[in-house]
């Protein structure tokens, strides 16, 4: 809920009640509202509907509803003069939005038709800041491999690209001034500030200089592979440093989760660390991915474990093909939906010699109320009880397990509410009933992500020791 706290009589008041939850508020120029997103359907469990609303920041105000979409709508930021609200919206008028992207609009804060801004851009667009005149609206754009800076005109949408290229721009901020500061990395580059002025960028900060003194990082390039079905996959490969050009190396597909995110141009520890083992390390965005437009995303729908595991494989053929990865040393891993995809791949092609598989998934029917993943169930494979044999047969790794040849590592937290940990067991199961190399670690008192930094050194150190054992005999 929001809470009003006076800051001279130390008062706390609720400004809102009930059964839902507030989020994203931002206060008007004036001072005199506050703008929040809140799901107020008759159910907020069922569906994932969000609204723009607008209270007035004294007590016993009634909350204004600003928005109508029967999608998502998010992230509001007010106009200099207050009299319009920025924000982002799905695409789909659903309320079901695993695979969607966001749209930039503007809106009265009065209510009425917004603008949609990037409509026709086809991918997606957050962050939004105006500019200080409240003529145009800055945001970034999610673009295969890249997030980028753009200028949006509020009268007719018009889009100018004012900071491109082999980057990752994460947040933007404006200063009074009207200059923009942003966080950026590049493959080289761990995130900094940077002022943005007139498309120019001025670092800010030097914060990892230290810490990449004496490293020697691994070369990160872009290449497109083609998948048995014709898809055009963008992908990124780490070379070791000390890669000596021509020699075929041991290689680990490094598997992004999501699914609809995306490996991009930015500084990637996780894979770095594992290059600097001694291997090629690659990024596969595959179908599911985003920032490449909405249908990329959409075409996995009901459908995991298919597509993205031709897309892994056709990016595994490619660096075969092209004398990058040496075939007989060919690993794969992955953490959350890239620890699903680890298992749909191994339990679909013999060729790779070790895995890793964290927070993953294989029998779908037995995490149906254990997960939190009941909307993503019920509205692409429809309750258990009436669609089952979908349920089966996206279960094939576990159901198929006797298909798996790969020794597999299993990871997860022990607390994991999002991909529970009886996934990663009942695999693990499987393989020790079977006889196949595997091994199980459960990371005590950790949820979906390892926080506790010597666990997260042990993770490395575990991965860079199994993949050692079997791609560099």
């Amino acid at each position: 809920h929001l809470y009003l706290y006076d800051l001279v009589t130390k008062k706390i008041d609720t400004l809102t009640k009930g059964i839902y939850n507030e989020s994203s508020p931002r206060w008007s120029p004036d001072g005199t509202q506050i703008a929040f997103v809140s799901n107020r359907t008759a159910d907020p469990d069922r569906n994932a509907n969000s609204d723009i609303w607008i209270i007035d920041a004294k007590p016993n105000s009634v909350m204004k509803q600003v928005t109508t979409w029967t999608g998502r709508d998010s992230g509001p930021e007010w106009s200099p003069d207050g009299k319009q609200i920025a924000y982002v919206r799905s695409t789909s008028s659903d309320n079901y939005f695993m695979y969607d992207q966001t749209i930039l609009c503007v809106v009265s804060k009065d209510g009425g038709e917004p603008k949609l801004l990037s409509k026709t851009l086809d991918r997606p667009v957050g962050s939004p800041l105006w500019t200080k005149d409240g003529v145009n609206l800055h945001a970034l754009v999610t673009d295969d491999r890249t997030r980028y800076v753009a200028q949006f005109a509020v009268a007719d949408g018009k889009m100018t690209k004012t900071l491109t290229g082999n980057r990752s721009v994460s947040a933007l901020e404006r200063h009074p001034s009207g200059t923009i500061l942003t966080v950026m990395s590049d493959p080289q580059t761990p995130s900094e500030l940077y002022a943005l002025e007139s498309g120019n960028l001025r670092r800010l900060t030097t914060h990892q200089e230290a810490f990449l003194a004496p490293l020697a990082l691994a070369t990160v390039e872009g290449f497109t592979s083609k998948s048995k079905d014709g898809a055009s996959v963008s992908n990124l490969l780490y070379r070791p440093a000390n890669a000596v050009k021509g020699v075929k190396l041991p290689t680990i597909l490094f598997i992004h989760g999501g699914p609809v995110a995306q490996d991009e141009f930015s500084f990637d520890l996780s894979r770095q660390m594992l290059s600097a083992a001694g291997y090629a390390v690659v990024a596969v965005n595959y179908r599911g991915s985003n920032g490449r437009g909405l249908e990329y995303s959409k075409i996995i729908s009901a459908d995991w474990g298919n597509k993205e595991v031709l897309d892994i494989l056709g990016a595994t053929d490619y660096l075969v093909q092209n004398g990058i990865a040496d075939p007989e040393k060919l690993g794969i891993g992955g953490w959350s939906y890239g620890g699903i995809l680890t298992n749909y791949t191994i339990a679909s092609d013999t060729r790779f010699k070790a895995a890793s598989s964290g927070a993953g998934v294989a029998m779908i029917s037995s995490l149906y109320g254990v997960d939190q993943y009941i909307l993503q169930y019920e509205n692409e494979l429809g309750s258990p009880w009436k669609n089952f044999d979908k349920y089966v047969a996206l279960s094939y790794p576990f159901l198929k397990a006797d298909r798996i040849k790969t020794p597999t590592q299993f990871m997860v937290g022990e607390s994991d509410f999002n991909v529970p940990s009886v996934g990663s067991e009942q695999m693990y199961q499987a393989l020790r009933s079977l006889g196949t190399p595997t091994e199980l670690i459960i990371y005590p008192g950790q949820f979906h992500g390892i926080t506790n930094p010597s666990f997260q050194k042990d993770r490395f150190e575990r991965y860079i020791k199994w993949f050692n054992a079997y791609l560099k005999k």
